[in-house]
């Protein structure tokens, strides 16, 4: 019982250091190329006006930025005391994206940060400016690498089990960085923290219109804002649609949870509004919704790419559909618990020098190695994500990506048209909208990461496994510090912002 406490204490730990990492990383990606934008104009026009507009968002964005880093080195961390069972199976493969983005990518981030903050005076435009777009470049970068390595995750190729030592080894390097879930996975969230910048400079742009300040300069800034989250909420449309796809391809039980599909289909239809039955267990008869809205056929074109194609629902993963050809999780468990044994025996044969049971041991592992993270499952049901969270996740950020769409689109027109002062309820709906940005992009952290529970890498490793063997009260003490530390830090950043957004634009000259 003390075990699972520990695991589970574990688990919230890294989710409460992510949750809070993600509240600061999306308006660095995003904000970075905004302010490298502005500059451009600037130094282009070389108007004093658009130097005042890059000087004030990047106050902004230094805040943030330093924020932010400081709880990412942390996560890192916990990688080595919270999972370091996972860190060793896999240090070899998931160690690779996460030193080349420290070396490459934060490295040159980090060095035209200084010039970019500093350098205003000391440089030449051209000079700073190209600094910016390298800050921008190496924080997005740095992204790539940190959402590679997560893909992987999700997706693990590339790699060679070595039974001697019991790890996982690099066999490929070029298949993990170019994996189609690691790249797509980058675009889509790279893409929703473009999305939350840009509704972050509307938001207080509008806050200046409506307090009658700065008029001028936060019209240029919504229109620049406004712009380029248009722009990127079509490319996130794109990009998750592309998302569902692999998601269907590698992990189809994540996409049946997504949809709160039971019940396979043919030309599976997309829920696009629904209440769950909370009591609906995998394998009753129960209908899992007590009321829906689907798009007739949607899901089906998404997870397969066609028409009259099957897209299985969880009864068929956990119990197999032998007319479709899919495998249920009782036959995986046995699977499983085979690799678990014959590594068990390779073992044993090692110690006793026995080459020929240690040939015969490896064979039967080879054989089985795909479902080893099955034989450490109780019961088949044990695969199944908690549903009603991944359901819910899912539609929130859908529906708040769909109505960023829409808002980028009025206030865009408006500011054109140069009468957007005038719609005082409007410019007040885009102050309210900043936390929104913010809830669809951790409701999308929700959907990736408990939706595809209970693996800490798909099929090869559940959490249990993947922990470290820790006293749980160790566990809760350092909880309570990061959670206490990490509210100080979101207190201090939003205080800090607040008295910089009332200074105004003038004063950042």
């Amino acid at each position: 019982m003390s075990e699972i406490a520990s695991v589970d204490w574990s688990r919230a730990q890294f989710a409460l250091t992510a949750i809070y990492h993600f509240l600061f990383v999306p308006l660095t990606l995003g904000l970075s190329f905004i302010i490298a934008i502005m500059e451009s104009i600037y130094v282009k026009t070389g108007s004093g006006q658009w130097l005042k507009i890059t000087k004030f968002w990047l106050k902004l964005f230094g805040i943030n930025f330093a924020i932010g880093v400081a709880t990412g080195i942390i996560m890192e961390f916990e990688f080595g005391t919270n999972w370091a069972n996972y860190s060793w199976f896999v240090g070899d493969i998931f160690g690779a994206p996460l030193a080349i983005e420290g070396i490459l990518a934060f490295f040159m981030e980090a060095t035209f940060f200084a010039v970019m903050f500093f350098g205003w005076d000391k440089v030449s435009k051209k000079f700073h400016l190209i600094s910016t777009w390298l800050v921008a470049i190496g924080s997005n970068l740095s992204a790539l690498w940190i959402l590679i390595a997560n893909g992987w995750m999700q997706y693990p190729i590339g790699m060679k089990f070595n039974p001697a030592t019991a790890r996982m080894e690099m066999e490929n390097f070029f298949e993990v960085a170019l994996s189609p879930v690691g790249i797509i996975k980058f675009l889509h969230t790279v893409t929703s923290g473009y999305v939350i910048s840009a509704i972050f400079v509307i938001g207080i742009s509008a806050w200046f219109i409506l307090k009658g300040r700065y008029l001028v300069m936060a019209k240029k800034s919504i229109v620049v804002a406004a712009s380029f989250g248009l722009v990127t909420s079509l490319f996130l449309m794109f990009s998750g649609d592309e998302s569902g796809y692999q998601v269907a391809r590698t992990q189809p039980m994540k996409l049946a949870a997504m949809e709160g599909l039971y019940k396979g289909e043919t030309n599976a239809g997309l829920v696009a509004m629904g209440i769950l039955d909370p009591s609906k267990k995998a394998g009753d008869n129960k209908d899992p919704f007590f009321l829906e809205i689907k798009i007739p056929y949607m899901l089906g074109i998404i997870a397969t790419r066609g028409f009259n194609n099957f897209t299985p629902g969880i009864d068929d993963l956990v119990y197999g559909n032998e007319k479709h050809g899919i495998e249920g999780t009782v036959s995986k468990m046995e699977k499983g618990k085979i690799a678990v044994a014959a590594l068990k025996e390779y073992k044993d044969a090692q110690k006793a020098g026995d080459k020929a049971a240690m040939s015969a041991a490896q064979s039967k592992l080879e054989a089985n190695m795909n479902f080893l993270g099955y034989g450490y499952l109780e019961k088949p049901t044990d695969a199944v994500p908690p549903v009603g969270l991944t359901f819910y996740s899912f539609h929130v950020m859908v529906a708040l990506g769909s109505y960023f769409l829409a808002l980028f689109f009025v206030v865009l027109y408006l500011c054109m048209a140069n009468n957007i002062e005038n719609f005082k309820k409007l410019l007040w709906l885009c102050v309210f909208t900043i936390p929104l940005g913010y809830v669809a992009a951790e409701a999308g952290w929700i959907v990736a990461e408990v939706g595809r529970q209970p693996w800490v890498i798909q099929d090869l490793m559940t959490v249990g496994v993947g922990a470290t063997n820790l006293s749980s009260i160790n566990v809760k003490i350092s909880f309570i510090l990061f959670a206490v530390l990490f509210t100080a830090l979101l207190i201090a950043e939003i205080k800090i912002m607040l008295k910089q957004i009332k200074i105004g634009f003038e004063n950042h000259a």
